[in-house]
């Protein structure tokens, strides 16, 4: 049976990885892998989240299964972060959530439950988006249509077009929105937008998928949830698919969380049948470590206040590395106008430069994006902004 197989090509930012890894140059910078790095280019374990471990290690007394569901403790606080404390859907009991091995698998489990819902249904994503969600929605049998979102030649939101894209959507379709720090562009949508996409959605009836990867990677946790929140009150079903792999620098524990709204409790309890007979014949049952982690720093006073504090400095750190290039881009002579980088939140941004160009960073100065100029703005540091601008303004 394998003989009939053949080759696929490496994911390009795995490519890029194994490439930086056998590099020499002790000048390279990797701008590719979208994970958060400190300023001397490692991702450490959190303070917070090793206390919690040490409590989990203390206090554990089974590895027994969890269920379907997962954790109950860890999905209630989990809703919580997203929707915060006293958000209509949780008053009127309309949100079920269920734990799922990180934000991709939440997002397969939409994809299959949006099949249950209708075989063959259509979902929207934006032009461009994270590269994994096309593939991975039509694993699942769902059709992938794109909006436009970035318009590359400006750098800046084809909100016009995404907004007229979105009132052609036929209401029995799906609609993916990046919530925060959207992936690949760093560009969002404004308070205004947010709310203009929201009338749309309620007047058109397609159900909003929410991929919130990056909460409280772009302004705050609250500020970044703030379209998603208005969404769930504009609309009567909604889907919303969450990660703790960057917030909680979780990435190998693989937690994340897949939540729906119904119009009501009955409704969604309904929908929530459904939903965990998906989740039975995909994995069964969810990984309990990563979310014992999550729930214990959540319902602790101490640990939570201590990870408010380390994401700010997360957050931060992301945010000063965009003004930073900017600013040296501009020391070394570099005419073309690169602010658009600040206006940007998140790990992400396009460099706006040509692929022959990123090819010659990566050939003649070891400095790795992908080939659309998508960099990890985690991967900037005070040691090597200036070698990263230097070789920049080379290339322009």
């Amino acid at each position: 049976m394998f003989a009939s197989l053949k080759a696929l090509p490496a994911d390009p930012i795995l490519g890029l990885l194994a490439k930086y890894r056998e590099d020499t140059n002790p000048k390279k910078i990797d701008l590719g892998v979208g994970v958060y790095k400190n300023e001397a280019g490692e991702t450490t374990v959190l303070d917070c989240v090793k206390k919690a471990e040490q409590h989990r290690t203390d206090t554990e007394t089974s590895k027994v299964y969890i269920g379907p569901t997962g954790s109950s403790l860890f999905n209630d606080e989990m809703a919580k972060l997203i929707f915060g404390q006293d958000h209509k859907v949780l008053n009127e009991n309309r949100a079920r959530t269920v734990s799922t091995p990180g934000g991709t698998g939440a997002l397969r489990v939409a994809a299959e439950f949006i099949k249950s819902c209708k075989a063959g249904a259509t979902i929207w994503v934006s032009n461009p988006t994270w590269a994994n969600h096309t593939g991975l929605f039509e694993a699942a049998g769902l059709t992938v249509k794109t909006y436009p979102y970035y318009d590359h030649e400006n750098k800046n939101l084809d909100f016009d077009g995404m907004l007229a894209a979105l009132k052609q959507v036929s209401a029995d379709d799906a609609v993916l929105l990046h919530a925060c720090c959207h992936n690949p562009s760093g560009m969002d949508l404004t308070v205004e937008q947010w709310q203009q996409v929201a009338e749309v959605a309620k007047l058109v009836g397609f159900m909003p998928v929410l991929d919130m990867a990056y909460q409280g990677f772009g302004q705050g946790l609250d500020e970044d949830a703030f379209g998603l929140r208005l969404m769930a009150e504009s609309v009567n079903e909604m889907i919303v698919c969450s990660s703790c792999s960057k917030n909680f620098g979780l990435y190998r524990e693989r937690i994340g969380a897949c939540t729906i709204i119904g119009e009501s409790s009955l409704s969604v309890d309904i929908a929530n049948s459904v939903l965990l007979s998906v989740v039975r014949v995909i994995y069964s049952m969810p990984p309990a470590h990563g979310a014992a982690l999550v729930e214990t720093i959540l319902s602790s006073d101490e640990l939570r206040n201590e990870w408010y504090r380390e994401l700010q400095t997360m957050r931060d750190r992301i945010n000063g590395n965009r003004q930073l290039l900017v600013d040296k881009l501009v020391e070394n002579g570099v005419t073309r106008d690169f602010s658009f980088i600040t206006r940007q939140a998140g790990m992400f941004s396009f460099l706006g430069i040509t692929p022959e160009q990123v090819q010659q960073l990566q050939d003649e100065y070891s400095i790795y994006m992908v080939g659309s100029s998508r960099m990890s703005i985690a991967g900037i540091a005070k040691c090597n902004v200036d070698y990263l601008a230097q070789s920049i303004a080379k290339v322009l």
